[in-house]
């Protein structure tokens, strides 16, 4: 008999908020309105292994989860040399490389037997599913098998990933894959209120919850400008530095960034651009921006101090949920010129904080950052904005809000 039969066919634990019909009325709405009631099986396609935005808001909700009294495990692709260390235990899940030139990320599939064992030994009440593709439907059909409820916290607009690899003919696929796996879960978050109002007009889901993401003020703050740095890296005092921040793959629109760099220079626009992060594509990328800062990638206070010896942040993706760097450039003081697409167009106003631009518009980003370099004093002035509006995103408080969006959940399935 394997695990997954086990699972199945035992008889849950008299405090299973999921055993019986009768026990779902019976004083587990009491129990789940305490958070040391919850157990959640957390499902990753990447936990640690590679650094990205959506892992570290992963990581930072299992630390706030386990300071709460939540039991947690997570279940992931890893790798022999991650990126950091895990929030939480870890249960690694059999996996191959990506597809497409990225194999930096990996693709778990299944979930095998011994997995499953794991599981029901922790008895989990709830899962929490971040990957809707492949591992994904696997965790929700065992979700369904096991009678527990699922909910689904969209990271990253996967539909939007085959333009960038020459297979755009698979983006209607890919958002029928995704219209299915979100619908079938019972409750949907996203982590800003665009990204919700994407998926709503796409129709993956109906009824979706915020979870937004936070920002560590140690980090990324004005305080950490430094000249001396700015000079260690060939920059001049009068320099004004346009920042690009996040990890060289094509997706984050580094043709973009290229192309409104060539425009700029076209222009007479006097100005330095400043790469922060590494990737597959830097090579490409380092042949198309002459005369650039490439720091490489950074973390920690390295990394605060450089977003703070930009004067502005081009963010020019569309793929993004949320926008962590975004968010990371308005705390450090700096105005963002951003497109008007999920994520950066619910962190941004425009005018106010930072520009909002038409995806794609080569043009439109040009006289954005222009605009920018040329006037200090409005840069400046957005800038301050930016760092004002930033101070509403606290981690405590924006985990806290899928702590109840767990217990919501549950006190709804168990009526």
């Amino acid at each position: 008999m394997d695990a997954l039969h086990q699972m199945r066919t035992m008889s849950p634990p008299d405090d299973h908020p999921w055993a019986e019909p009768e026990s779902r009325q019976s004083g587990t709405q009491a129990k789940l309105a305490d958070a040391g009631h919850l157990r959640v099986a957390l499902f990753s396609g990447n936990y640690n292994y590679v650094r990205d935005g959506a892992n570290q808001a992963l990581n930072r909700l299992v630390e706030y989860l386990l300071r709460r009294g939540v039991a947690v495990r997570v279940y992931s692709p890893t790798a022999e040399k991650p990126a950091f260390e895990p929030q939480g235990d870890l249960v690694s899940l059999p996996s191959m490389p990506a597809l497409f030139g990225r194999s930096e990320y990996r693709m778990a599939w299944r979930i095998p037997a011994a997995v499953r064992a794991d599981i029901a030994a922790f008895r989990p009440n709830l899962f929490h599913i971040s990957v809707p593709l492949l591992l994904g439907p696997n965790a929700l059909r065992l979700a369904r098998s096991l009678n527990i409820p699922a909910i689904a916290s969209m990271h990253t607009r996967f539909e939007t990933y085959p333009r960038y690899y020459g297979i755009g003919f698979l983006e209607p696929v890919v958002l029928a894959m995704l219209r299915q796996f979100y619908r079938g879960c019972d409750a949907v978050v996203a982590p800003s209120e665009s990204a919700a109002g994407i998926m709503r007009d796409q129709r993956l889901a109906d009824e979706i919850s915020i979870w937004t993401r936070g920002i560590d003020t140690s980090i990324f703050s004005p305080e950490q400008r430094s000249l001396d740095w700015r000079r260690s890296q060939g920059i001049t005092d009068d320099e004004v530095v346009i920042g690009f921040l996040g990890r060289l793959v094509m997706e984050k629109g580094l043709s973009i960034v290229a192309e409104t760099a060539a425009r700029l220079r076209a222009m007479g626009v006097a100005h330095r651009m400043m790469v922060i992060g590494d990737g597959p594509a830097r090579s490409w990328f380092t042949d198309r921006l002459e005369g650039a800062v490439f720091c490489g990638h950074l973390q920690g206070q390295a990394l605060g101090r450089a977003v703070a010896c930009a004067d502005m942040l081009f963010n020019p993706s569309v793929t993004e949920s949320f926008g962590n760097v975004t968010l990371e450039a308005m705390a450090s003081g700096l105005p963002v010129v951003a497109a008007q697409s999920t994520g950066s167009a619910s962190l941004v106003v425009d005018g106010k904080t930072g520009r909002l631009v038409e995806p794609g518009s080569v043009g439109g980003f040009a006289e954005a950052l222009q605009l920018y370099a040329e006037d200090a004093v409005l840069r400046q002035s957005h800038g301050q904005a930016a760092l004002e509006a930033s101070r509403a995103y606290d981690w405590d408080s924006v985990n806290e809000a899928m702590v109840q969006a767990y217990l919501g959940l549950c006190q709804r399935m168990a009526e």
